[in-house]
């Protein structure tokens, strides 16, 4: 088996961009003054309806081949997914989550009967609920509710010494409890994924994961204990703390929010004023669940927008600074754009066209007034991760990635998972590194892949943003934090 790189970089990388230490100040800084005349609500955008037929035929392409990268590669019975693919990977737990939020959208569009995907679905969550769960190093898929980061494929146990992961335990969590409210027949089966994905929620002990109230760590060990890294500022942290906030059996602190929202960092950036978070996973994760469109928190209300509009904003911003391009590097325009965790080609410096050019592998790229990520490499996901938030300007951008990079970048599956034009080295062709046109991945990753497919619904039908309003776990999360407004005034949590 090949590690991934993202096991070595995940905290080190991602946790270096979004956390705190221990006995630190948010490293994200404090509020901003309230910007002036800030719009109350988005402009009306692109619906899929509305759309030329080409592109609405070439996002259900890319929809159903996605989907189907989940249906192929997860196990049938267990539902352990693996990190990537083709190279060979442990199992992801955040791929999980995603394929399990998956399988609905499959079922919906025809792609799988519905017997088909109530089974996967199932078997799935039975084996998440039944899995070994203790304290002990080995052995077990998780502690305390909550799951391991990595697991190994062939039994679901602990991949080498990971951590129990607090982000990638509520992408889970959230893609059972998508299902729960799908699958809303009387039927045996269907009856056991509502209880198995109530049950899996239940047994999260939120609280248990903060040791320095009301942050909440990233994570924890059995060698180490807990991390010390905690949820510091704006990132897609918030689906979690929602769901923590919200337990009925193991809530979070009632000021994490409140707390949360403190590291909040507000800027402009290539004309765009918002909440700044670099990479643009953090801007679209936690809305795969959640519709944020007409409902706000203090402090969304103080700045007159929605979290949509915030997510909306960093997206064009993200799109100007490609056209800008201050660090000059290769393809970056109007159709070429997108910088978000991602594979890379190499590490290290090396001059290209006369230029000293740093290079990552796996990082957390990103552009935001919070800081500047780049090293030329482009993923499709982010532009695709923002379809619901500016239509108008991802599709066009996805169908020109496919016409022009073609099968270098697409494939059986959809978008590989990157490519970097201004990575032109000679003598490196067997690292996929071609001395006139770049480098191109040939992986796919689990949870750049769940952006695609269930973003994708979401501005086709909005199915998971709807289901998930049933649900009265996120529902009481929402207004625990201090939403309001919109659908969710007229929204009862009673059951």
């Amino acid at each position: 088996m090949i590690p991934s790189p993202r096991s070595a970089l995940r905290i080190t990388f991602l946790c270096a961009a979004v956390l705190v230490t221990v006995g630190g100040s948010a490293c994200a800084g404090r509020r901003g003054p309230a910007p002036a005349a800030a719009p109350s609500s988005a402009p009306a955008l692109l619906s899929y309806a509305d759309a030329p037929a080409e592109q609405r035929a070439f996002v259900d392409t890319l929809e159903r081949r996605t989907f189907s990268w989940f249906w192929d590669t997860a196990d049938s019975v267990t539902g352990l997914t693996p990190d990537r693919w083709p190279t060979r990977s442990f199992s992801s737990v955040a791929a999980m989550g995603f394929g399990l939020a998956a399988y609905p959208v499959g079922v919906e569009r025809g792609w799988v009967s519905r017997e088909d995907g109530v089974r996967r679905t199932y078997e799935t969550l039975r084996f998440l609920w039944q899995a070994p769960m203790d304290s002990a190093s080995t052995r077990t898929i998780g502690y305390r509710g909550f799951y391991y980061h990595f697991l190994n494929p062939r039994d679901g146990s602990r991949f080498e010494k990971l951590e129990l992961s607090f982000i990638d335990t509520g992408l889970l969590v959230a893609g059972a409890l998508f299902c729960g409210e799908y699958f809303d027949r009387d039927t045996p089966l269907e009856r056991g994924i509502r209880a198995y994905a109530d049950s899996i929620y239940r047994r999260v002990d939120w609280a248990w994961m903060q040791p320095r109230a009301p942050l909440m760590s990233l994570g924890w060990t059995p060698e180490e204990g807990h991390l010390p890294y905690d949820t510091g500022h704006y990132n897609e942290t918030t689906l979690m703390l929602l769901l923590a906030m919200a337990s009925p059996t193991h809530p979070a602190h009632p000021d994490t929010w409140r707390r949360y929202t403190e590291g909040y960092r507000w800027g402009t950036f290539h004309g765009q004023e918002h909440l700044g978070f670099a990479p643009l996973f953090g801007h679209q994760s936690s809305h795969l669940f959640v519709d944020y469109r007409g409902i706000r928190d203090a402090y969304m209300r103080e700045k007159g927008i929605d979290y949509f509009e915030n997510s909306r904003r960093a997206t064009l911003a993200q799109r100007q600074y490609a056209i800008d391009n201050p660090g000059g590097w290769d393809a970056y325009g109007p159709l070429e754009w997108g910088l978000s965790a991602c594979d890379g080609g190499i590490d290290g410096d090396f001059v290209v066209d006369g230029r000293k050019r740093h290079f990552q592998t796996y990082w957390a790229r990103g552009a935001s007034h919070t800081e500047v990520l780049d090293d030329g490499t482009i993923t499709p996901n982010a532009a695709a991760g923002s379809i619901a938030f500016a239509p108008e300007a991802v599709v066009p951008t996805l169908m020109h990635m496919k016409e022009r990079h073609g099968e270098r970048l697409w494939g059986r599956y959809g978008f590989l998972d990157a490519y970097n034009p201004t990575l032109r080295l000679p003598g490196r062709e067997g690292q996929g590194i071609d001395p006139e046109r770049g480098w191109y991945d040939h992986d796919y990753l689990g949870i750049d892949q769940g952006l695609i497919v269930l973003m994708a619904e979401n501005w086709r039908s909005g199915l998971i943003w709807e289901r998930m309003k049933r649900n009265p776990h996120l529902v009481r999360g929402l207004k625990r934090a201090g939403f309001s407004g919109g659908w969710l005034d007229a929204t009862d949590v009673s059951r």
